[in-house]
Formats: structure tokens, C-alpha cells, sequence
């Protein structure tokens, strides 16, 4: 645990409990509001083989799970170490440029 919190520049036991707590719930709810997103946009499991369906659910997880992981953060008093982490991750996925403005360019 020690080499997470110095990894995540954290400090306390509580930080850490929390910042998991956020994965799992964010990890979580998006599954979860993924199936009725799913059926409204009529793409079911039996409409469809499962190698299009899952591909199609977990892009479209994707996207509910970035928002969900800041807006859980923020509900857990964590949302500067989420907000920062989702910077990093979505940088390193080439999408920087959706976090710069035309003044920092």
C-alpha cells in the first residue's frame, strides 16, 4: 500500500480508502447505466452476436466511466486527485488537447 500512496502522492490511509472506494463505485455504476443506454439505442444481446455488442458496450461504458470518475471524486472529497488523473489518462490517449485552451497553445 505504501508504494501506491507514494505512486499517487498521497499521504493518508483515508486518502487511499476513498480513491478506491471511487474506482469501484464509478467502475460500477457505469456497467450499470450502460444497459439501459444500451436498449435505448436498440443494440441487445440478442439483437446482435456478442462480438459486436461488447465492443459496442464497453466503448460507450468509455465515456459514462470519465464522468462518472470525477463526479464520484467530487462527491468523495477527491475530486482534484481525479481530476488531475483523468488529465493524465486521457493525454496519454492522445486527447490532451481536450484540457488546453487556445491560450496555453
Amino acid at each position: 500500500m505504501q508504494r501506491l500512496k507514494k505512486r499517487w502522492g498521497i499521504n493518508s490511509n483515508f486518502q487511499l480508502v476513498m480513491i478506491l472506494v471511487v474506482f469501484a463505485v464509478t467502475g460500477s455504476s457505469a456497467a450499470k447505466l450502460a444497459t439501459p443506454l444500451t436498449n435505448y439505442l436498440g443494440i441487445t444481446a440478442e439483437n446482435f452476436s456478442g462480438w459486436i455488442y461488447w465492443p459496442v458496450r464497453i466503448v460507450l461504458i468509455f465515456p459514462i466511466y470519465q464522468v462518472l470518475l470525477v463526479f464520484f471524486g467530487f462527491i468523495f472529497g477527491q475530486f482534484k486527485f481525479f481530476w488531475n488523473f483523468e488529465k493524465k489518462m486521457l493525454s496519454r490517449m492522445g486527447l490532451a488537447f481536450l484540457f488546453t485552451s487556445k491560450d496555453d497553445a
